[in-house]
């Protein structure tokens, strides 16, 4: 095999390597966008409909928080903090211990 032939050998295989990695990025945004659209579709399939029964959640208002509460079937959906903000922090210390208990257990 002469230089020029390894020279050439060289640079086809660095343009196959960046066609390879051009095709990785592009089969990963693809996918990403189809991840992103199947998480919209169930949004709006879901989106503030009870957890128990599928019935289209009411927003009422109550001690000064919007919450959801299904009318057929009374559960109620809390977005992330609202408990905290209705009923104050755990000071019982509940929640951390089982959070301990669950991350010992996962080291054991």
């Amino acid at each position: 095999m002469s230089t020029s032939d390894a020279g050439v050998d060289l640079e086809e295989k660095f343009f196959h390597d960046a066609d390879e990695a051009k095709i990785q990025a592009l089969k990963q945004k693809l996918e990403d966008e189809k991840a992103s659209e199947a998480a919209d579709e169930r949004k709006a399939l879901h989106h503030l409909h009870c957890g128990k029964c599928g019935t289209k959640m009411d927003t009422q208002i109550f001690k000064g928080i919007e919450i959801e509460v299904c009318p057929s079937c009374g559960a109620v959906l809390l977005d992330p903090g609202e408990l905290q903000e209705l009923v104050g922090e755990d000071e019982s210390g509940v929640v951390k211990t089982i959070s301990e208990f669950f991350s010992f257990s996962r080291k054991g």
